[in-house]
């Protein structure tokens, strides 16, 4: 499978795998992002992990109204977790490079075309890139500290790298020599994208950070308790003392992460989604748990380089040393 530009050259078949659990808010904006693509994927795979809500009939609605694009529902009901869902679509992806969201992701148009951009050099093995948060306050801000921070974590970090879960690709070759190794993490304690990194790096798997490729993601983690909070945001250190790495990359998320919670909380809370404004009747309101993504929202991540979020196109990519 091979997808051909004007002038004939052959890039690399992509496949997007989106593991989904109970996703009936968000799987169809997700799945219309991966169809409106300046470069259409090879496929796209949605791996069901026991949802109870409505997230298979979604997409088996979108399945019959885009019989043009190879969507294809798997079910993975052996584990309950992320790890063996994403396992489950990675092992069946038919393409030569595995493109990897979650099921609240929104990728850029040109997100197909940008991964095959990518791997066009042979020396890359995996890529990620920034992410905005389209159901927040601030977004430009907050897109262009996410970019530099994620640059410099990359940039700075001499014993690991990072792939974001939302937002990121690898060959399917790399996977399958670094498979055996990855952690299935049943106890759900571990970040299972940065799990996946760490294994590529210390095998020697060139990682890129690519500005250029930008998806969107919903900030839905900020609603829950502090205490969950907590334990999300310190699963990046627990997954790299997983792998022996002391990581000052990972002290330095959880910080910002932490950090940013009670404000960042509190002004969701208060935020329109739809309108882009602070509003008071939004307070907690049952509206704003309804809301997906806004126009505004669409136009900012759906722009090639994101610079209407305040992204910088010519930004260089960044490879691991």
């Amino acid at each position: 499978m091979t997808d051909q530009s004007a002038g004939g050259s052959a890039f690399s078949s992509v496949t997007i795998v989106i593991p989904a659990y109970n996703e009936e808010r968000f799987i169809a904006k997700c799945l219309e992002s991966c169809i409106d693509q300046t470069s259409a994927p090879d496929e796209i795979i949605v791996v069901n992990n026991k949802s109870t809500d409505d997230t298979v009939s979604i997409v088996r609605r979108i399945q019959a109204e885009n019989p043009h694009i190879d969507i294809r529902l798997l079910e993975q009901s052996t584990f309950q977790g992320i790890a063996p869902t994403r396992n489950c679509g990675f092992d069946d992806a038919r393409s030569e490079v595995i493109g990897r969201i979650d099921a609240d992701s929104i990728v850029a148009n040109d997100w197909v075309a940008t991964i095959r951009q990518c791997f066009a050099d042979p020396a890359i093995d995996a890529a990620t890139g920034p992410v905005v948060y389209y159901d927040m306050p601030l977004r430009g801000p907050v897109f262009k500290l996410d970019d530099t921070v994620r640059q410099r974590m990359h940039r700075k970090a001499k014993d690991q790298r990072f792939l974001l879960g939302a937002n990121m690709a690898l060959r399917a070759s790399a996977w399958r020599a670094v498979r055996h190794l990855t952690r299935l993490d049943l106890e759900d304690r571990l970040h299972e994208d940065i799990d996946l990194a760490v294994t590529l790096f210390k095998n020697n798997f060139e990682i890129l950070y690519e500005p250029a490729l930008v998806a969107g993601m919903s900030g839905r983690r900020v609603e829950c308790a502090p205490r969950d909070f907590y334990r999300y945001a310190t699963r990046y250190i627990r997954t790299t003392k997983a792998h022996g790495v002391s990581s000052g990359a990972a002290l330095m998320t959880i910080f910002i992460l932490l950090l940013g919670y009670f404000p960042v909380r509190v002004l969701r809370f208060f935020y329109d989604v739809e309108g882009n404004r602070f509003s008071l009747t939004k307070l907690r309101s049952g509206r704003r748990r309804r809301e997906t993504k806004p126009a505004s929202v669409a136009r900012c991540v759906g722009m090639p380089g994101a610079d209407a979020c305040g992204a910088h196109p010519d930004a260089p990519s960044q490879r691991a040393a």
